[in-house]
């Protein structure tokens, strides 16, 4: 019984093991899309290789709140922007973890991209 439970706990262990947080060197890194600068910092934090940006940097005037949720088991549940950039919008292509879980408070509100938006210093 014993060793079961210890099977079963490590498991558990390996299948959550903690993700790798570092932060940008010091470089400023855009997120552009549509040929507009949407966010732009030199105080990103990379994680599984995307770049999170603090929540002041985005340019607030292209993002409206999403409907859309989602939830990753160890950063907590994450909501959406749709990005809108000349008259086209890019639905759910930025994610924050506005009350994330204690591993991942390095990242709360700070905003990462996907679907097209090109992230480069």
């Amino acid at each position: 019984m014993v060793n079961d439970k210890w099977l079963i706990k490590n498991l558990f262990i390996f299948l959550h093991s903690p993700f790798i947080i570092h932060r940008s060197p010091l470089k400023s890194m855009k997120a552009i899309w549509n040929n507009e600068t949407i966010a732009e910092s030199n105080d990103t934090i990379v994680i599984e290789g995307n770049h999170y940006f603090p929540a002041d940097s985005i340019n607030k005037q292209f993002f409206a709140p999403s409907e859309t949720h989602t939830v990753c088991g160890c950063k907590g549940t994450a909501s959406y922007y749709d990005v809108t950039v000349a008259g086209e919008t890019n639905k759910d292509a930025a994610w924050f973890y506005p009350d994330a879980k204690a591993e991942a408070k390095e990242i709360e509100n700070y905003v990462a991209f996907w679907k097209g938006v090109e992230v480069a210093a």
